[in-house]
């Protein structure tokens, strides 16, 4: 699975003029499956990203996690993530999980998100979601676990 972690300072996911998930701050995170992505994979990113120290400490080191700093987590979910872009100008999706698959992990992924951590908001697998973010730093890291 890929997860591209943002340090934002608010963020927020509007699908039809609707706004389904906000955070102050903390991290607003794109979540991808890849083909074969397991909840092994899923369970790997999550311990991962709530245990990344991307936070400032007393000192100005980035020594603190969401986990410490009791920030949001915005998790929506982005395919285009996988995307093989080795070559040519349009992209492949063939190394992204199946709809189905996706769609389970995701939802994997943010229930075990909400037991592991008290302010859990999302976007909505396969709609035109509108996203925006106030990246602070900016601070963004690129995870991937079981990387192919």
């Amino acid at each position: 699975m890929i997860g591209l972690l943002q340090r934002v300072s608010s963020a927020s996911v509007v699908v039809d003029g609707v706004t389904i998930g906000a955070i102050d701050a903390g991290l607003m995170v794109l979540v991808c499956a890849e083909r074969n992505d397991t909840e092994k994979e899923a369970d790997a990113l999550l311990t991962k990203l709530l245990g990344y120290r991307v936070f400032a400490d007393d000192a100005g080191k980035m020594n603190r996690s969401v986990t410490d700093t009791n920030g949001g987590l915005l998790l929506v979910p982005q395919f285009t993530l996988a995307a093989d872009t080795k070559s040519g100008t349009r992209p492949s999706f063939t190394p992204a999980a199946a709809p189905a698959d996706g769609l389970r992990l995701f939802n994997y992924f943010v229930e075990q998100a909400r037991l592991k951590h008290p302010l859990v908001q999302t976007g909505q697998f396969g709609a035109d979601m509108k996203v925006s973010l106030t990246n602070d730093g900016p601070v963004t890291f690129w995870l991937q676990t079981g990387a192919k």
